[in-house]
């Protein structure tokens, strides 16, 4: 009798599947959209790809340049030319991230009203701004009010490219490409060391310090792009020019069938409150925040870490480098795998434990030579780095609806970025050369987010499980109402 229970509703939702194939081929012919074949589909998505992801890139570039620059110019000398005590530089630090913090959700609203190709240029000539004006500060109260503003300013850029991104490519497209854009903030690291030891050899010239120059001329490239990005990037793919009506077509198309039900792109004051109402956005926020904490210790204190091991200030900078260039790699090559296998959990987990390892070997090679401590640097670094885009796509993917998607994303960044207030008193001066406190903290956290990123795929594997196996009088009543996102029953989860 069971079995035939089970046959029959086989049978019923093979029914319904058939009946929604042929409604949706109905509305395609009523619509009139021809479906592209595979070569234009994939000409069309290398055009978006050449358009948007190198562009942003740069964008992110210039931005996490800016925001971890006063690494190096602690090397360059501002500590001792400011007087500035080992508290209040990590203080300086921190307020960057509250700037940040306050600011994300705002902006990602503003960026949905007014679009990208305006709100951008806007917050980024602001920051360059306030980067420039970093080089006449005189004393330390000038340098936490800069630091705060930085914060402020910045906060536009980040939260609105991830939400931004969403909207132009599926959710099993996004981990590589966001994994080449946020790859640049490793290409960040590793040029800006570079950088920052070109720049400190112009001590001196027009009277000014090194670490002045380093904020100087790291702000011309970000008030470059502000005015370009007003030119170039394009705004929403229902309004973007350069693109035609064809492509235009494909593209929304394409966006429309991969988000299956959760298709709403109103601005909407219940899906708003959803955002803040979702316990998974609040575990996501809660793995985003255990996996800044040191990737921004990291970025704020690697040259120092180096310089602790024995090098020279000139070398640490130059030394600090390789890391970044080896964990660029392996964060795309991760990501790439992660939208292959349409897989996130793991993505995310696997990279988290080998950074865990890399500050388990921090902490116990603390009294090795700098030879082992610098390979269990470089360790630390891909691991720190390796898992953030497919945890970034991870939440975008699984978050239904455009406002809900905006605020929630926004929400999750600026909860996260509370690691970077946290990231900036991780490595105390007292604490040098061994930094065991920070390691050991970091190496705590790298932990959980290993253990929460499984913890949450087995809920979204389970919740998957139950929609699959609703029956047609469940379905149709988790299915009624408005604006339910991610929430309506045929909507799919990515694990």
């Amino acid at each position: 009798m069971t079995e035939v229970k089970q046959e029959t509703k086989h049978f019923e939702k093979q029914d319904i599947s058939e009946i929604d194939d042929v409604e949706h081929s109905i509305e395609s012919e009523i619509s009139g959209f021809i479906a592209p074949t595979a070569a234009e589909e994939k000409a069309v998505m290398w055009k978006l790809d050449r358009r948007i992801i190198p562009f942003l890139g740069l964008l992110y570039l210039c931005s996490f340049l800016d925001r971890v620059n006063i690494g190096n110019a602690k090397l360059a000398g501002i500590t001792k030319d400011l007087s500035i005590s080992s508290g209040d530089y990590n203080i300086a630090l921190s307020l960057f991230f509250v700037g940040y913090v306050l600011f994300e959700v705002p902006s990602n609203m503003i960026l949905k009203f007014i679009g990208p190709s305006k709100w951008i240029p806007i917050v980024m000539i602001a920051w360059g701004t306030v980067m420039a004006a970093m080089a006449a500060c005189t004393n330390t109260a000038g340098l936490l009010a800069a630091r705060f503003f930085l914060g402020l300013t910045e906060a536009g850029l980040f939260p609105g490219v991830i939400f931004y991104l969403t909207l132009w490519y599926k959710r099993g497209e996004q981990a590589t490409r966001v994994a080449f854009f946020f790859s640049c903030s490793t290409l960040a690291g590793a040029f800006g060391g570079v950088l920052a030891y070109g720049i400190m050899q112009m001590e001196g010239v027009r009277g000014l310090h090194g670490w002045q120059w380093i904020f100087i001329l790291e702000s011309i490239p970000t008030l470059l792009f502000a005015f370009i990005s007003y030119f170039y990037l394009p705004d929403f793919p229902e309004n973007s020019k350069f693109i035609n009506d064809r492509e235009r077509e494909i593209v929304i198309h394409r966006l429309r069938e991969d988000a299956g039900p959760s298709v709403e792109t109103h601005f909407s004051w219940k899906q708003f409150r959803a955002a803040f109402t979702d316990y998974r956005v609040y575990v996501h926020a809660l793995i985003y925040i255990c996996g800044a904490t040191p990737l921004y210790s990291l970025s704020l204190f690697l040259p120092s870490i180096i310089s602790e091991m024995g090098f020279t200030s000139l070398t640490a900078q130059v030394m600090s480098a390789p890391p970044y260039a080896i964990a660029c790699v392996f964060t795309i090559v991760v990501a790439m795998h992660a939208d292959k296998k349409r897989e996130r959990g793991l993505h995310v987990a696997l990279p988290a434990l080998l950074g865990a390892i890399g500050y388990a070997l921090l902490v116990g090679l603390k009294d090795a030579g700098p030879a082992g401590r610098y390979v269990a640097a470089c360790i630390t670094v891909t691991g720190v780095f390796g898992h953030i885009p497919a945890m970034l796509s991870w939440f975008t993917s699984n978050i239904g609806g455009h406002t809900k998607r905006g605020a929630a994303v926004a929400f999750i960044i600026s909860i996260g970025n509370i690691g970077g207030i946290i990231g900036g008193q991780m490595y105390r001066a007292e604490d040098a050369p061994k930094y065991v406190i920070g390691n050991s903290a970091a190496l705590g956290l790298m932990v959980a987010v290993f253990l929460i990123s499984l913890g949450l795929k087995y809920d979204l594997d389970r919740e998957n499980a139950r929609r699959d196996n609703l029956t047609e009088e469940e379905f149709n009543q988790e299915a009624e109402g408005d604006d339910l996102c991610d929430k309506h029953p045929a909507f799919r989860y990515l694990s």
